[in-house]
């Protein structure tokens, strides 16, 4: 069996034309039941580049090739006592999809980026990411949102 070549790294400015396709394909997708302005994810590109305090962005490769990212937006919590990392977008391309790399790339995340409490928003409709996340320990918390303390 072929080993797969994996590699995940923080967003660089050589990116972009990576992430703002995929960010159309993920707001495009039938998990996702609302779209977002393409400006957003402009915007967030720049902030990425200009400062790592409230965003973060990873991309997932296979093989060199951007698959996937994860886009995170970090504050302080007093209620969680530190960091909380808020999951904004973890998407895997179609064609990646259904092999574990979300998985793989979610855990990466939780073991690489530390934070006092992780929380995610869920589409009710995404069953299949509703139970990945409760498989991965996070309760429902409210409408749309999952937690893990």
């Amino acid at each position: 069996m072929e080993k797969l070549n994996f590699n995940i790294e923080k967003l660089k400015s050589c990116d972009k034309e990576d992430f703002m396709t995929m960010s159309r394909e993920f707001y495009t997708s039938p998990a996702v039941l609302h779209n977002i302005d393409y400006v957003y994810h402009e915007r967030a590109f720049d902030e990425i580049m200009r400062s790592d305090t409230y965003l973060d962005c990873y991309m997932f490769k296979y093989n060199n090739t951007n698959i996937g990212y994860a886009l995170l937006i970090k504050g302080y919590s007093r209620e969680a006592g530190g960091i909380t990392v808020w999951v904004d977008e973890l998407y895997v391309r179609h064609e990646f999809q259904g092999h574990g790399i979300g998985s793989t790339f979610f855990k990466w995340l939780e073991a690489n980026v530390p934070a006092a409490r992780y929380r995610l928003e869920v589409e009710p409709e995404n069953v299949g990411a509703m139970r990945l996340y409760e498989r991965m320990g996070y309760d429902k918390l409210q409408y749309l949102q999952m937690v893990k303390e």
